[in-house]
């Protein structure tokens, strides 16, 4: 199923999507990368219980499939989980597409980064469509700013303010994407 034509998945299912996507895993490993304590639950904690359900989701949209199993000395058998072509199309495309809100700049955008980030992927593509991506909305809140009156003033300062704090942001990761590589 290509990408454009796929389901809708929720960031969560994202996340599990790429992060089986990077290697063959079983749920247990993707839910302590996703919880409180995991290298991407600083951006976007997902509990297990979420985790599995995403992983059985998944796997009926054909983008994941069970391929082994791996013995356990803390639990049960668990199953391998591996990405299929159509699931690794998906999180390629997921990947390059910019978050289409502002408000999801926070946590899509920033999950994106640190998935690009352990992958050794360029942030830039990504950084630069992001910004093209705002530009339009900022200059339309600017121009509305000008003529807004009363609440409605209030609203568009704050949009105004928000969006443009995100291009400042980005336009600082830009410059220096070396920055967001954790020193070894």
């Amino acid at each position: 199923m290509p990408p454009s034509a796929g389901p809708s998945l929720s960031l969560s299912e994202w996340l599990v999507l790429c992060l089986v996507g990077e290697e063959p895993r079983h749920g247990f490993a993707i839910a302590r990368l996703l919880g409180a304590d995991g290298s991407l639950g600083q951006v976007w904690r997902v509990p297990k219980p979420v985790v599995y359900r995403a992983l059985q989701r998944l796997e009926q949209l054909g983008y994941v499939r069970t391929t082994g199993v791996q013995p356990s000395t803390e639990g049960p058998v668990r199953s391998l989980i591996d990405v299929t072509p159509a699931g690794r199309e998906a999180v390629s495309a997921w990947l390059a597409r910019p978050a289409s809100h502002n408000r999801d700049v926070r946590s899509e955008l920033l999950a994106k980064l640190a998935l690009l980030d352990r992958a050794g992927g360029d942030p830039r593509p990504l950084l630069d469509a992001q910004r093209e991506q705002l530009l339009p909305v900022v200059t339309a809140l600017r121009e509305r700013l000008a003529s807004a009156t009363g609440f409605d003033r209030t609203i568009t300062a704050w949009r105004w303010e928000t969006v443009s704090a995100t291009l400042r942001f980005l336009d600082a990761v830009s410059s220096a994407p070396a920055a967001m590589t954790p020193a070894p």
